[in-house]
């Protein structure tokens, strides 16, 4: 799907009305308050998802240590918040984003120096690098994390509306992230900026020759894509209360990265039906049987069977930057 296209209208029908079930369920939900967790993780890890996208389905980097940003975020937020009053969102979120950005620009600068399974190796290098680091650090709580005491406070000059403290309201906040990222991500890849990006994957020397910076475009999309990871790590860590060394794992990573395949390399809205589809497949499988990784594990390998382009391409076949159908 060309970004500067509407996408299929049964894929946008879907997520209107996936956007309104979300946003409806704190009213008529209430009570759930396990349910209204579980939705706001998997709102948390299609933001993740989508970070990851725009490395493997606009860029054609594929990352094996993406979580490294994840957890990163999650860390960072961990050591900033005293352990008996909220420090502001704000300024917490900015040093998060600020430490993801510089980690992915460092680690950037070395890893887009290569290109296919070097690259995906050394992304994993880097992130198992941090794992290990964090994994044994006694001041980092080791394998064991810290905890959280205090949700961040959303306050507006000294002003504050609402208490984080609340599900309900973290929960609508996880919902204004998850959107608000969706619509950066279609709003970037229509720009200018995106169509470089989509003729790098394509033929990276071609673009070179007709004069782009090509190392710049990936390295400004590395670092893109590492802060928006590090805001779902950041949203993740003060909603768990919890920070581990599995937050900054390859496990994290290839979650995300099968995320992304299962629904939709290169789509918009492929990350976040991966994202959905999967973390639902889980809850209802575990009901039903202790093997549900082995059963999970089939489905996946069927669809991908059945629909190699992922779910999103159940809603129309269209040719779009990523390089696949839409």
């Amino acid at each position: 799907m060309a970004m500067h296209d509407s996408q299929p209208r049964s894929l946008s029908l879907v997520l209107v009305i996936g956007l309104a079930g979300l946003a409806m369920f704190p009213i008529f939900g209430a009570d759930e308050k396990f349910y209204m967790q579980f939705l706001a993780k998997i709102m948390v890890m299609a933001i993740f998802a989508m970070s990851l996208d725009l490395l493997i389905g606009y860029g054609g980097l594929v990352s094996l240590g993406h979580a490294m940003y994840f957890g990163l975020a999650g860390y960072t937020l961990m050591l900033l918040t005293p352990e008996v009053q909220g420090a502001s969102l704000w300024i917490l979120l900015a040093a998060a984003l600020g430490v993801c950005a510089l980690a992915a620009l460092v680690v950037g600068f070395f890893v887009l120096r290569t290109s296919g399974m070097y690259f995906i190796m050394v992304t994993l290098a880097f992130a198992q690098m941090a794992y290990y680091v964090v994994h044994d650090s006694e001041y980092l709580g080791g394998s064991d994390g810290k905890y959280i005491y205090v949700k961040p406070v959303l306050s507006f000059f000294g002003w504050q509306p609402v208490s984080l403290d609340k599900l309900a309201v973290f929960y609508y906040v996880i919902l204004v992230a998850l959107v608000g990222v969706y619509f950066l991500l279609r709003t970037l890849l229509a720009s200018p900026f995106g169509h470089v990006l989509v003729g790098i994957k394509a033929n990276e020397q071609r673009m070179r020759s007709l004069g782009f910076a090509t190392f710049r475009y990936k390295l400004v999309a590395f670092v893109i894509a590492g802060m928006l990871a590090g805001l779902a790590g950041y949203l993740f860590a003060a909603l768990d209360g919890l920070v581990n060394p599995e937050l900054l794992s390859w496990h994290m990573s290839a979650q995300a990265l099968i995320m992304v395949v299962f629904g939709g390399m290169g789509t918009p809205a492929g990350p976040i039906l991966g994202a959905a589809s999967l973390k639902l497949l889980e809850l209802l499988l575990q009901d039903w049987t202790k093997h549900w990784q082995l059963v999970l594990g089939l489905f996946i390998v069927l669809v991908v069977l059945l629909f190699p382009n992922g779910l999103a391409s159940l809603f129309g076949r269209r040719g779009k930057p990523g390089g696949g159908h839409d």
